[in-house]
């Protein structure tokens, strides 16, 4: 008979992957559904993690050379016409402003008024309008390059949606940039990718794969989609970030036109990049437990909380004088250059329960200090990171003292189990049949945890990629950097291939 372990969740990765999900939302208060149909409410919680991204990036962008702008929401549809393969990419997922006022019917019931001569588009991605001030902005070699990134909501209709994964509104930063040269443009490309990289394994502590996604699945209207793939905890990927080299097409579209060096007329090269709020879905389903969210610290809202115990008035003054010493020594001290946030929980509830309250959200340690650890000068700590959470009592000195490198040994230590947890996933295969295999559940009704991240041969057709696609719901992720030309066969076809990718279901 199997042991029982009493969880804080009320479903298990193992029993209900999709629902453990977003039952580790609601219980750490990250977001929830909102009144509009596949619209999100991000709550406190889930906005500072967002706000944490958003500052590590918005560095990591100025660092590069890059400089924030603001666009406008409202796309008119004439923009959008000029690039075929952009419209057409994006035609289904499309907001449309068609009315500019409401009016009272003879019911006394609001209805839209004021039709537009044209229609006008809520977002779904900003090329086209942007190219339209760059138009304006671009008249010689002098002024490029244009190295410019908004932070902004997009809307995309979605049909299903999933919080954080796939909402109707969503919130990302989209970098729009002009070049002179196909080579200069061509690294662009390739540095935001790795900024985004460094800042998915060194922040979020999650591991990606770079790579170019395949002709079929690049951003409508691009040369070239480039992404990092990452692997959560049921063995799918998470599409993590994508840059976009995108030749002369929108250039021309958008007529960003300028005289050379040598006095000729030319069009401009462009790319694009972005991430979006599915990153704190990636955070959720990459490091989470069964107990509730766990959060690497470089992106959570407070590092640190103390849970008081007392009895009574006397016990708390002396309880709270002895965390406000802690306090004070804790906020001389800076990790990665932020200020550590601690958060003292004073509420008048059940110690159990705000116990749980907090590990369910994530905080990286949790303290708790009653009158005997004042006695000891110890304090009594909890390690989110630890699967069986388990109490250490030291000495409040050492605790001050060792802080930061316990902090920086949390967030590699959170980067390496999840980095281990890719590699014990990801298999060379080049049999189809074990192919099938590894991607078919064996309850199809309720799918158990299943996949992995297969590196096999793919002959380059879009039929063979189609054909997996339809059979496996299983699809090319990308085109690995550091995959080396060698010579195989198809996985599907058994045609000839000179270089693995990965293959992976995902969200």
């Amino acid at each position: 008979m199997a042991e029982y372990k009493k969880t804080a969740m009320p479903v298990t990765r193992e029993d209900d992957y999709p629902q453990w999900y977003l039952e580790v939302i609601k219980a750490a208060e990250l977001a929830e559904n909102s009144d509009v149909r596949g619209c999100m409410v991000i709550k406190p919680w889930g906005y500072t993690i967002w706000e944490n991204m958003q500052r590590e990036l918005d560095q990591s962008f100025k660092d590069t050379g890059h400089t924030n702008a603001y666009f406008p929401l409202f796309i008119p549809l004439e923009y959008l016409q000029q690039e075929a393969d952009h419209v057409e990419g994006f035609a289904k997922e499309c907001a449309v402003v068609t009315h500019h006022r409401l009016s009272l019917n003879g019911d006394g019931k609001l209805v839209p008024d004021g039709k537009l001569e044209e229609p006008l588009v809520i977002r779904p991605t900003s090329e086209t309008i942007i190219g339209a001030s760059y138009a304006k902005w671009v008249n010689s070699y002098r002024d490029l390059p244009i190295l410019i990134n908004q932070w902004a909501n997009v809307v995309r209709w979605e049909m299903r949606t999933r919080l954080f994964l796939r909402t109707t509104e969503f919130l990302w930063q989209e970098g729009h940039t002009v070049h002179a040269t196909k080579a200069e443009a061509t690294e662009e490309t390739h540095k935001m990718l790795y900024v985004y990289k460094e800042f998915a394994e060194n922040v979020l502590a999650i591991p990606v794969i770079q790579g170019e996604k395949t002709e079929s699945e690049r951003f409508p209207g691009a040369v070239s989609t480039y992404s990092i793939e990452a692997m959560m905890q049921d063995k799918k990927a998470l599409q993590s970030g994508t840059s976009h080299f995108l030749g002369q097409n929108f250039a021309k579209a958008s007529k960003i036109k300028f005289q050379s060096k040598e006095g000729k007329e030319e069009f401009a090269w462009t790319t694009s990049w972005g991430v979006s709020t599915r990153l704190i879905g990636a955070l959720i389903m990459a490091h989470s437990d069964d107990n509730g969210l766990v959060l690497p610290p470089r992106v959570a809202p407070a590092h640190i909380v103390i849970l008081p115990i007392y009895k009574d008035d006397s016990e708390r003054e002396t309880v709270m004088n002895y965390i406000e010493d802690i306090k004070l020594e804790v906020a001389k001290q800076r990790f990665f250059e932020r200020k550590i946030v601690l958060h003292v929980d004073d509420r008048d509830i059940r110690g159990g329960e705000k116990n749980w309250y907090w590990i369910k959200k994530g905080v990286p340690l949790k303290i708790e200090i009653g009158p005997r650890d004042v006695e000891k000068n110890t304090i009594s700590v909890v390690k989110r990171t630890d699967p069986g959470l388990k109490k250490n009592f030291i000495l409040k000195e050492e605790f001050i003292n060792c802080l930061v490198e316990t902090l920086t040994n949390m967030q590699n230590e959170m980067y390496e189990k999840a980095n281990s947890f890719l590699k014990e996933n990801t298999y060379e295969i080049n049999d189809y049949a074990e192919f099938k295999k590894i991607f078919t559940p064996k309850n199809e009704e309720k799918p158990e945890i299943h996949g992995c991240f297969a590196r096999s041969h793919w002959c380059g057709s879009s039929k063979c990629e189609d054909a997996i696609k339809e059979e496996l719901k299983v699809t090319v992720r990308n085109i690995p950097f550091t995959e080396k030309q060698c010579e195989g066969n198809c996985i599907y076809c058994g045609g000839k291939s000179s270089k693995r990718v990965i293959f992976a279901k995902s969200y």
